[in-house]
């Protein structure tokens, strides 16, 4: 079959040569007699003018027409470019035939009627076109016919993208889908058609829709619309069954042998978390490669969700040298081969260490002495630190100090902390050591050359034991959800933001700033819960339930950004603003660090949060 395909291809030309040849053959002939009362009249006296003009009307007209390369395209996937190109090939070859011609029988008593050359013409390019509009009509339907088991999709998007996917899924040799209907809230659009498939209303009529139509597969074709636009399109199709896809944001609609229709059919994708979030990708002002080309960047939890991407933006962007620290073997192993891999000429260094241990980090920067460190080793999940406070204090505050400690003492030229909104009116074990870590790198910077710096941001799209993985999860198993409260709400944000942030950051500090991201609108995590039971095919609290728990121990509402008397400055980015420093005593910072550290080994978990809440105003556990 294969063979006989390839065998088919290989000739493909020279049938359509063979086909044109009979059209021109039978548009000249029909010339000839379709206004000439008396054939044999034109045979007696004519034949031999008839004849020659017969040779030179197929040789001019097949000349023409592969010069213009009309038998190069592949017409089941013509376009109006293709037929353009025909009627150029038809009006030269009219033009050369009838110059040709007339230079043949100039002075001669016969020569042809001009009836025989406005019809043969007409004829030979309307028989080429037809044909090739026929065929190409054909091959467009093919897929359809005896297709079985096809789903019905709706287009959201009638403008030239969803007509480029419309027509690319009906070429798609892998053809699974039946395009019904589209919506557009283009007032002027509504009750036409494009590429023959109506434009049956607006994104608000997608449900009534859906249910008159038997709708399967909603699919969005609306690459460049909003993050607040793509939430509320979902928003309105989490209230149908239907699977909700979109195309990606760059895709290419390439013509090739097997038609583009494959490369879009294979690349349909889900809606993105930041889709369903209704997240913008923050615009935050990307820094200068040369930040970091030739330095050697030491990055702490490279093992984990924010570290990661560290390495990767680091990698991306110049570093000479990168060495990757962990005390989990796992997930360092893991990004140290997809960097070994991706940057073949990059100095990588990767070293299971505990940050705890002083003398450990020491030797690490002794050994590698770093220009720039990203401080991202941390214990974060809230119950678990909430259970085990003496693990967070002494991982969180310790272990960043020892990494500020060698900072400093080994000439490091700037440390960014990474941070979090906990740290903002603390009610966690969590939120209180970040913003312990906050001031120590605060206090620092004052007598250190090295510049150290905070960046502070809210949660992690996808990240280890964040909300959206786990809800997935607890409906992959049958339910129920499980929230918190009704009304709790969170902000959201990718993890390539948040890195960027973060690089952003170690450039432009100055030493002592708590770096701030506009967060844009937060999210209502019991919505965020309803619209993925809904995307999944299943009807919330009926499928699949949705249970409230309670906040858990150290959980608040809702998370803040600024402490009310730290105000804030803009930058140069309207995205990122710094809170001002607020004053802090080192003695007495530096005198209750002993009393906590001491407390950490050998006091009660009870008596160990009561340090943390003389050490950080606003604490209330």
């Amino acid at each position: 079959m294969n063979t006989f395909r390839t065998g088919h291809a290989k000739f493909r030309k020279y049938y359509l040569m063979a086909t044109d040849f009979f059209l021109f053959s039978v548009s000249y002939f029909v010339s000839w007699f379709i206004l000439v009362r008396r054939p044999d009249v034109v045979l007696a006296e004519r034949i031999d003018l008839m004849f020659l003009g017969y040779l030179a009307f197929i040789v001019v007209f097949l000349a023409s027409f592969w010069l213009f390369g009309m038998y190069e395209s592949l017409w089941r996937y013509a376009e109006a470019y293709e037929f353009l190109k025909c009627m150029l090939a038809i009006a030269a070859a009219v033009v050369v035939f009838v110059l040709s011609t007339g230079l043949m029988f100039y002075g001669q008593t016969h020569r042809i009627p001009l009836t025989v050359y406005f019809i043969s013409g007409t004829m030979a390019g309307a028989g080429a076109l037809f044909f090739r509009t026929a065929y190409r009509a054909y091959r467009s339907s093919k897929h359809l016919r005896g297709a079985k088991n096809l789903k019905k999709v709706l287009i959201v998007g009638a403008g030239e993208t969803g007509a480029s996917v419309i027509q690319a899924l009906e070429r798609s040799p892998f053809h699974r889908y039946e395009v019904v209907c589209a919506v557009d809230d283009d007032p002027a659009k509504r009750g036409r058609r494009i590429r023959q498939v109506p434009v049956a209303g607006t994104t608000n009529d997608i449900p009534r829709l859906a249910e008159r139509y038997g709708i399967q597969v909603i699919l969005a074709a609306v690459p460049h619309a909003t993050g607040k636009e793509k939430r509320r399109i979902s928003s309105i199709c989490a209230k149908t069954k239907c699977e909700l896809k979109k195309i990606p944001d760059f895709l290419d609609f390439e013509e090739n042998e097997t038609g583009f229709g494959a490369e879009v059919v294979s690349r349909l994708e889900d809606f993105s978390l930041e889709d369903l979030l209704g997240r913008d990708v923050v615009d935050v002002k990307r820094f200068r490669e040369k930040f970091l080309a030739g330095k050697t960047v030491l990055i702490t939890g490279a093992g984990g969700t924010i570290g990661s991407e560290l390495c990767r933006q680091a990698a991306a962007h110049g570093a000479a040298r990168l060495v990757m620290v962990d005390v989990v073997e796992n997930g360092l192993s893991e990004i140290q081969h997809e960097l070994m891999y991706k940057f073949r000429n990059l100095t990588l260094a990767a070293e299971v260490a505990n940050i705890r241990e002083q003398n450990r980090v020491d030797a690490l920067f002794e050994q590698y002495k770093p220009d720039l460190v990203y401080h991202a080793a941390a214990h974060k999940h809230v119950p678990l630190m909430e259970n085990a406070p003496e693990e967070a204090v002494s991982n969180n505050i310790f272990g960043t100090l020892n990494v500020a400690r060698a900072a400093d003492r080994h000439g490091v030229k700037r440390f960014v902390l990474i941070s979090t909104d906990k740290a903002v009116n603390p009610t966690n074990v969590y939120g209180a050591t970040k913003r312990v870590c906050e001031m120590l790198v605060q206090t620092l910077d004052a007598e250190s050359k090295t510049e150290f710096t905070a960046v502070r941001f809210g949660n992690v799209l996808g990240s280890n034991g964040s909300v959206v993985p786990l809800f997935k999860a607890q409906i992959a198993s049958g339910g129920p959800l499980r929230v918190m409260h009704k009304e709790i709400i969170r902000y959201f944000m990718t993890v390539s933001e948040a890195v960027s942030l973060v690089m952003s950051a170690g450039e432009m500090a100055k030493g002592g700033e708590i770096f701030v991201l506009d967060m844009g609108d937060p999210v209502k995590i019991l919505d965020l819960a309803e619209m993925l039971v809904r995307l999944s095919g299943l009807e919330p609290y009926k499928d699949i339930k949705i249970e409230i728990t309670g906040l858990r121990p150290g959980e608040k509402l809702y998370e803040e950004l600024l402490l009310a008397e730290e105000g804030i400055k803009t930058t140069s980015n309207n995205k990122i603003f710094i809170g001002s420093p607020i004053e802090i005593r080192r003695e007495i910072l530096f005198e209750a660090l002993d009393s906590l550290k001491k407390s950490a080994t050998t006091a009660h978990r009870a008596d160990l949060v009561q340090k943390l809440k003389e050490i950080v105003p606003g604490f209330e556990s």
